[in-house]
């Protein structure tokens, strides 16, 4: 009842609000300092995300309620500087520029300030209505670092806000100076950069002939300075502002400073946040990050980085293999009770045996195969992928990998989406959105499906356990199979460099972009939020795109398994015509039909082999490793099929989910089919080479 009553109440607010609308709120930020828990905190469920018109960078919005006004949110790209030389900056400095923006929120780290500020001045360039929000407040003070407010408010000239958004300490502070900003005029007296004195001439001289009433003529100035053309519309009397601009830049060419003009503007404000920073911080140990450091230094490390990332790899690996059996069976013994429960409701409605048929024998089994075998890992994996991104881990992975990438002539960013993969290519390659060449983006997106997702790790653990590891008693047979399973997956990695060096040399020939990758502190993980965002944003997101696909598959696949033509149905007669060119890589007719057909799902590979094998009409379960083991070797199998089919696995096409992603991402044909093509035909190539050397020794 109580619950009714706040339903209905926040209905009569929003239903208010919306007659009363507020302010539009630009929410701006360096990665890592608390942005989105700022953004999330604030917005709480009222949050939709879409794609920048005409890019691929992705923009949350969220509305809140404050004073009976409904204000509207905008996380914009997180970044370190507004000099739009990539796509998030570009993004976020037009979108203060050019759309209706009332306030900038620029949330700072309180540990790093003194970087966070180059971004702060860098807005207050563009304009004077901003709010800076300096966020884990609780970390600075257990590292003894101090913050003087009304130092800090009075050297910017804008209100500041002090919090732990975490904690969901100093929110209200927020909202209130967002309501005294709605009211307050602009201030003349927020913090100005002065740059050199041949700089600061030319401004004053452009600036005072510039006519404006969207953008600071300071600003605009300083961008006409830059030879930045894309701000001459906005102004209404460019015609005699270029004459000046060109006067002056001509001016600077001969005091030597051609070329350096961006390298001066980023000294002068580094300076500017330096100063401020001195002024308004205290540290009562200089030396509080020198724990950090010297993690790092074995994170880091060129040797012990690469071999502790491996390690950690494995012990993933480890806790997902051998906790997921555990939630695996139940969903598998719940969907077999619901089957029974499931089939005598439709006899009840006395709908066509045939249509029944379909309905429970194929795309009933299909779902439950997909569910318990893809939920479990999924559902474990995440989380802990998302605790290391929460601790501060991944960004060094990048870190440790860059090199190799480089050499690869590929985006040490790369690193970042290639271990999204492990979880879901596709979420892999929509995470390829935050690297920002065009072409390295495409060489990221096209060999992401060179590490396996939750998906192929069933049918590679399955085969691990049978064939190499099952000689071990438990738990050694599952530490066994996490080393093999993660030799498997560092030849997925050698793969990525091999063929990114490939597409760089041939169709996607580039030098490698640079980027700033900051290695932020360690913090201790957030294992709540973590698990309710991995588990939502991740886990149920992956698993609905695997459902929507794996619906059709499994109708189609009874439709296969029960059309007989000449004595054998459709499923043994495609399996034939495969079976001569299968044989050339080790593999039969049976286990490359079983790959094809499980292209909406990786998930059904293992169970459409075991119906094929058995001749059976519908999807099997053989829950015992010992029996499937015996059917396999009783239908010809050996070490060699299974090593085949293992590298099979790790390097064929992506999945349905996977292409429409890269549909989705490049808009082009083109690069989707080539997606399928590159890894298939590695597939093919790395089959044929191992099978027949193997041959040679067996």
């Amino acid at each position: 009842m109580f619950s009714k009553i706040l339903e209905v109440n926040e209905e009569i607010n929003q239903l208010y609000a919306k007659e009363n609308p507020g302010m539009r709120i630009a929410l701006v930020g360096n990665p890592n300092v608390g942005k989105s828990t700022v953004f999330n905190a604030l917005t709480g469920m009222h949050q939709h995300t879409g794609n920048w018109p005409g890019k691929t960078v992705a923009l949350a919005s969220g509305s809140f309620i404050h004073h009976q006004q409904l204000h509207e949110m905008i996380d914009l790209p997180g970044t370190y500087s507004l000099m739009a030389h990539s796509r998030e900056e570009e993004v976020t400095r037009n979108f203060i520029c050019f759309e209706d923006c009332d306030v900038c929120v620029v949330v700072c780290d309180a540990t790093c300030l003194e970087r966070n500020l180059n971004l702060v001045l860098q807005t207050l360039e563009i304009t004077d209505r901003v709010i800076v929000c300096v966020n884990l407040c609780d970390e600075a003070e257990k590292k003894h670092i101090h913050i003087d407010q009304e130092k800090l408010a009075h050297a910017l000239g804008v209100d500041v806000v002090m919090m732990s958004a975490r904690s969901d300490i100093g929110l209200e502070e927020l909202k209130d100076a967002l309501a005294s900003c709605q009211v307050k005029k602009q201030t003349k007296h927020t913090a100005k950069v002065r740059y050199n004195e041949a700089i600061e001439s030319a401004l004053i001289k452009i600036e005072t002939v510039i006519k404006c009433k969207q953008l600071n003529e300071r600003f605009l100035a300083l961008k006409l300075l830059e030879g930045d053309t894309q701000f001459e519309t906005c102004i209404q009397n460019i015609n005699e502002v270029q004459p000046v601009v060109e006067q002056e830049r001509e001016r600077l060419r001969d005091a030597g400073m051609e070329g350096q003009l961006e390298d001066e503007i980023v000294h002068a404000i580094s300076q500017k946040a330096a100063a401020i920073s001195a002024e308004c911080i205290t540290f009562d140990d200089i030396h509080y990050y020198e724990r950090d450091r010297k993690i790092d230094q074995i994170v880091t490390h060129k040797v012990w980085g690469v071999l502790l990332m491996i390690a950690l790899l494995g012990v993933i690996f480890w806790i997902t293999i051998y906790a997921a059996n555990i939630p695996s069976a139940m969903l598998t013994d719940m969907f077999g009770w619901g089957e029974g429960k499931l089939n005598q409701f439709l006899i009840g409605l006395e709908v066509d045996e045939t249509l029944r048929s379909i309905c429970m024998d194929g795309i009933y089994k299909t779902l439950a195969w997909v569910i318990s075998v893809m939920l479990p890992p999924m559902a474990i994996f995440f989380p802990l992928f998302t605790i290391l991104e929460d601790f501060g881990y991944l960004p060094r992975v990048a870190f440790n990998l860059d090199g190799y990438f480089r050499k690869a002539k590929a985006c040490g960013k790369q690193a970042l989406t290639m271990s999204m993969g492990f979880g879901c290519n596709a979420v892999g390659v929509s995470g390829c959105r935050i690297i920002d060449s065009e072409r390295e983006r495409l060489i990221a997106i096209l060999t992401n499906n060179f590490v396996p997702c939750n998906g192929r790790f069933p049918t590679l653990i399955a085969i691990i356990t049978m064939f190499f590891a099952g000689v071990f008693a438990a738990p050694w047979d599952g530490i066994a199979s996490a080393l093999l399973l993660t030799g498997i997956i560092l030849l997925g990695v050698l793969l990525t460099f091999w063929i990114s060096r490939l597409l760089s040399m041939t169709l996607l020939k580039g030098v490698p972009s640079g980027f700033t990758l900051e290695l932020p502190p360690y913090r201790k993980p957030q294992f709540g939020k973590v698990i309710v965002r991995s588990i939502f944003d991740r886990t149920l997101f992956v698993l609905g795109r695997a459902i929507s696909v794996a619906i059709p598959a499994g109708a189609l696949i009874w439709i296969m398994a029960n059309i007989i033509i000449q004595d054998q149905t459709l499923l043994a007669m495609i399996a034939g015509i495969l079976d001569p060119f299968a044989k050339q890589l080790g593999l039969d007719g049976v286990i490359l039909l079983a790959f094809i057909l499980g292209f909406p799902a990786n998930e059904i590979v293992v169970p459409i082999i075991i119906m094929a094998y058995l001749s059976s009409s519908y999807l099997l379960d053989m829950d015992n490793l010992s029996m499937l083991k015996e059917l396999l070797v009783a239908n010809g199998w050996t070490w060699i099929t299974a090593v085949c089919t293992m590298l099979f696995s790790l390097i064929h096409f992506p999945c349905a989910t996977t292409v429409w992603t890269i549909k989705k991402e490049t808009g082009s044909w083109k690069w989707t089919i080539l997606s399928v093509l590159i890894p298939t035909l590695t597939g093919i190539l790395v089959c044929f080479i191992v099978s027949h050397v193997a041959l040679l020794f067996y």
